[in-house]
Formats: C-alpha cells, structure tokens, sequence
C-alpha cells in the first residue's frame, strides 16, 4: 500500500530539484508559517496547507499523498468521495492535504498546482490522479515534461507559464521542506499516509479501516466532553 521513495532522472526537473537542494541550504524554513496548533487534534496547520471543512471539526485528519502515486489515486477516485461525503461535508473531519514528493516530478506537479488559486488547487490534484497515464513516469511516459504542460493547459496555463510555475524554486523549496518535516515528525516512508488527530494511521487507505480510525477519535471526543 506504500511506495518507497525513488529517484528520476528527468532532464530539465531533475536540475530543478538539484537547484531546491541549493535553496534549501541558503534559505532555511522558517515557523513563521504557523497558523495553529490544535490542542484536541494534535496537527500543526499552516497557512500554506491546502484544506477541506470545519476547522473547528473535533477530528482532523492530515493526508501525505504524491501526484506520481498510483495508491494515491485510488484513494483520491474511490474513498476520498465517501471521506468528504461523510465527514467533511458534515462537519466531522477537517481535512488537511500535503504533499510529500517521492520524486523530482512530485516537486514540479505540486509546484504547477500551486500556482493556480487556492480555490482550484484541488481540482487540479484530482486532474493529475485521474490522468496519471499521460504524464506519470510510474506508467512508463517519456515525455513527462510534455504531459505536464498538456494538464497545465486543461487548466488554462500556456507552455511558457507551465515552466515558470514548475521552476519556481520558493515553491519547490516549500514542497521540499513539506516532506522532510513529514518524515521527520511522521517517520513517512510512502503514499498515501494518514495522520488522525496526530496519529499515523496504520490500516493504510481502504475506506473501512479509515472510517474505523475516525469513528473511534469522534466517539473519544463524544466521551470527553460528557
């Protein structure tokens, strides 16, 4: 159900990642990107995170998942929807998305969503799970640079906005920094990884042992405040 990290050389990407390295060592993160951290759910929220739902759900599940995740995908297409219709839409879970890059392309992929408004970030995570075969390497593409500028212009990009999006280096700094913390704190080794209310979940991503998973931290709470 995991993916063990792995390096792809991919030209131009490639180079990218080597220059976020650089970064990196010459403009360290910094917390200054702290917006809470929730005492009931045990999660650190930043204002760069992507989220779904009530903040002031008593459950808050955080997902780490990689746009070249074939799993990631699965769970995106077949058990996010029943998640979202569930727990999120009624109040329940709040939901907290990062992305954790296995991979050079996970950089620029996040990197291209994140140049788009904050409104559309996740409908353009769901284009890239639902068109894997056209861009992900993980389904053998040659031309991943290509396929990414063909999922940039379903969304309205050109070529050229589609590389600077992709080079932006604060971006892929940010990206980079996103899964050393995750691994760090989380002990993350693949995708997709569950934390609810700081807790890695370790019955991987089928829906019944999730909704188990939340169902015991909402009856927890249920029991703490009676």
């Amino acid at each position: 159900m995991t993916r063990k990290q792995v390096l792809i050389g991919l030209g131009a990407i490639s180079l990218i990642a080597l220059a976020v390295i650089a970064y990196l060592l010459l403009f360290p993160s910094s917390a200054g990107d702290t917006l809470s951290a929730d005492s009931k759910t045990n999660v650190m929220v930043t204002a760069s995170d992507r989220t779904m739902g009530n903040r002031n759900a008593p459950v808050t599940v955080l997902e780490y998942a990689a746009p070249t995740c074939p799993h990631c995908a699965h769970f995106n297409m077949e058990v996010f929807p029943k998640l979202k219709q569930e727990y999120i839409d009624t109040g329940k879970v709040f939901y907290v998305f990062r992305v954790f890059p296995l991979n050079s392309v996970d950089l620029a992929a996040e990197a291209l969503a994140r140049c788009l408004p904050a409104d559309n970030y996740f409908q353009f995570i769901d284009l890239l799970f639902r068109n894997q075969e056209k861009w992900d390497p993980e389904y053998g593409v040659q031309d991943v640079h290509g396929g990414l500028v063909a999922m940039g212009r379903i969304a309205g990009m050109n070529a050229e906005q589609v590389d600077t999006c992709m080079a932006n280096k604060t971006e892929l700094a940010r990206a980079s920094q996103v899964g050393a913390d995750g691994q760090a704190k989380y002990n993350i080794t693949g995708t997709p990884t569950f934390v609810i209310d700081g807790e890695v979940h370790n019955g991987g991503y089928a829906w019944e042992g999730l909704k188990a998973a939340i169902d015991a931290k909402l009856a927890t709470h249920a029991a703490n405040k009676s």
